[in-house]
């Protein structure tokens, strides 16, 4: 992923959210509706959010030192972790808990204009935010369908403004919808469902975005183009023969480990051994620019031991024809 077009959206995003929280909460001040004061908080909370991504991108680019020799690549997986906990916490509960108090102690909305101008602006301002985001990832997910995009993307932050910006626009229409229903019925419980609502969908968001960050600071491998462009860069059919397993794990969003034993001929020299690696190696880092550090331990193949090893399948972090 393009780094420039990831903080793109995130400036763009958290421009936006600014403003609307502070519209947002000023028409609080003036009607008391709990949809407003929710909405409020969970603009405030996207803000911070984009703040810690952009902390965290600054902070992953920082050079590798002796107790942290990979680099601090993974500061964006922790970074974008900790926006999916924010969400869920400070908005999510938040917005269950207000809306819980005024279904309980409902009151009408007062001062109507306030908070439905708000909500008219914030919507047309968010998806102009929503609307970024959408074009900066565009230009990175190909054929991809949303879904598999948000799922396979290994930088993060394009996805979390993706899902915060959606989430902000239904959380905008429900909270109108909240805030008219009440305004049409006189009855303001109908403005702490839309609060219920809202927090509702915010938890379902924060969690989708755990499950993947999660996933991300475990350690994911290589996707599977990457994973067939190594294995094709690897293997010259003159001195490194065959691939007999890898393994590629991502240090970062745009820095990949890979380590594989390779075959080669049982006459070669050492030299012709080390220059085999190195030429290999530089194959490698010219068919897939993010492998950074790349391991290669050549071996000689043999039929008999790769048929005694395990059985030759590809596994999510590359190739396996039997160890020996």
């Amino acid at each position: 992923m393009s780094a420039s077009g990831g903080t793109k959206a995130i400036v763009a995003a958290l421009v936006a959210n600014l403003a609307i929280a502070v519209a947002k909460f000023v028409a609080f001040l003036f009607s008391g509706s709990s949809s407003m004061l929710a909405e409020s908080v969970h603009s405030l909370a996207d803000s911070g959010n984009q703040g810690l991504l952009l902390v965290g991108g600054k902070k992953a680019q920082r050079e590798a030192t002796p107790q942290h020799p990979f680099g601090y690549g993974r500061e964006r997986y922790i970074y974008a972790f900790l926006v999916s906990i924010v969400l869920f916490s400070v908005g999510g509960m938040f917005a269950i808990y207000e809306g819980y108090e005024k279904i309980k102690h409902p009151h009408e909305i007062e001062h109507w204009y306030w908070p439905v101008g708000v909500l008219i602006f914030a919507i047309i301002a968010e998806s102009f935010s929503f609307r970024t985001a959408i074009k900066e990832s565009n230009a990175l997910r190909g054929k991809l369908t949303w879904t598999q995009f948000v799922r396979r993307a290994k930088a993060p932050e394009l996805p979390v403004v993706l899902l915060e910006d959606l989430g902000a626009l239904v959380g905008l229409v429900l909270a109108l919808g909240g805030v008219g229903l009440a305004l049409a019925t006189g009855d303001g419980v109908w403005d702490g469902i839309g609060t219920l609502c809202i927090g509702v969908l915010l938890i379902l968001i924060a969690i989708v975005l755990a499950a993947e960050t999660k996933s991300l600071l475990l350690g994911e491998a290589a996707g599977t183009e990457e994973v067939e462009k190594i294995e094709q860069a690897l293997v010259d059919g003159d001195t490194v023969t065959r691939l007999i397993h890898m393994r590629t794990l991502h240090l970062g969003p745009e820095e990949l480990l890979v380590a594989a034993k390779v075959a080669v001929r049982h006459d070669d020299t050492a030299r012709e051994i080390a220059d085999a690696i190195n030429a290999a190696e530089d194959r490698i880092r010219a068919a897939v620019p993010i492998a950074r550090v790349i391991y290669l331990e050549p071996d000689i193949y043999s039929e008999e031991a790769a048929a005694a090893g395990t059985n030759p399948a590809k596994s999510p972090g590359g190739s396996t024809e039997g160890d020996h």
